[in-house]
């Protein structure tokens, strides 16, 4: 096996079109379990820990820019205001030691579909940027997984930055797993509102051979929503959106839950993250008034 330690993203680069099989490895705590268990024994391994590019992060053009090797450490402690959802979604991942490694563009590399934080991200209707010694270009995470584990990531490309909207209204991230920590969810949610379009956005994770959106759930709710006030929804209300809500999934049966279970659960972590939201969103229109 060769192990390329490029030092710039013009190297890493580079070295991705050289390599176009080659593994990109930043924390390695995904790669490094494929390794050890042998289930998967790339010619290339191509160490992004050195770019320095990839580990920034700030604000761009109105946005968030998230570099892809910046840890779910500092999310968790830099932008618990700037992306809520994505912030909460990380203090999920793991242990403390995983978070300290871990990183946002190797879960979005891995393409799981139990990844901690891709509901998050298609929530918030954050956009992926990709780049080749070709260029950079942008996919929006709701264009950016295609099957299971197979995403709109080219060959020769790299997962260099994901850009996150500036959130105007409350988000939320809610998990379940067969334990309370360290733990793959069983299924997962993320929902998001957005009073100055007035658009809701959700993402729906271990809950389909990709993460999804629940769309009829996010139309139903935008429409019965009181962008104005925030005031209660009826009871009939938010049970018909959990409702939509777990119909968006498609899950299988297998060792950590039923996909009955999974459905059951996403109704129930939706009308939960409805509720918070309502509650946030009061708050902020009281503020605002």
């Amino acid at each position: 096996m060769e192990f390329l330690s490029p030092s710039t993203l013009e190297e890493a680069l580079e070295a991705k079109h050289a390599h176009p099989d080659g593994v990109p490895i930043m924390g390695g705590t995904d790669v490094m379990v494929e390794l050890n268990f042998d289930k998967r024994r790339p010619q290339t391994l191509i160490d992004l820990s050195r770019v320095p590019e990839l580990a920034e992060s700030g604000p761009e053009q109105g946005r968030i820019r998230l570099g892809a090797g910046v840890s779910y450490t500092r999310i968790v402690d830099g932008l618990g205001t700037s992306a809520p959802a994505l912030a909460k979604a990380s203090r999920t991942v793991a242990s403390p030691q995983i978070r300290n490694r871990g990183t946002v563009g190797g879960n979005l590399g891995g393409a799981s579909p139990a990844g901690d934080t891709h509901p998050a991200l298609l929530a918030t209707d954050a956009v992926v940027e990709l780049a080749s010694v070709r260029g950079r270009r942008t996919v929006p995470a709701r264009e950016f997984y295609l099957s299971l584990r197979e995403t709109a990531c080219r060959e020769d490309e790299l997962i260099t930055a994901v850009l996150l909207p500036e959130p105007t209204g409350p988000q939320q991230f809610a998990k379940i797993g067969t334990r309370n920590s360290m733990v793959i969810a069983v299924t997962s949610f993320s929902l998001a509102l957005d009073p100055h379009t007035r658009t809701v956005g959700t993402g729906l994770g271990a809950a389909a051979p990709t993460p999804v959106r629940a769309e009829t759930a996010e139309e139903f709710l935008a429409a019965e929503f009181d962008w104005e006030n925030g005031s209660n929804l009826s009871e009939a209300t938010v049970r018909r959106f959990g409702d939509l809500v777990a119909s968006a999934a498609r899950p299988i049966d297998d060792q950590r839950g039923s996909a009955e279970y999974r459905k059951h659960a996403l109704a129930v972590m939706a009308r939960r993250a409805l509720s918070w939201s309502v509650t946030d969103y009061r708050k902020g229109a009281t503020r605002c008034a």
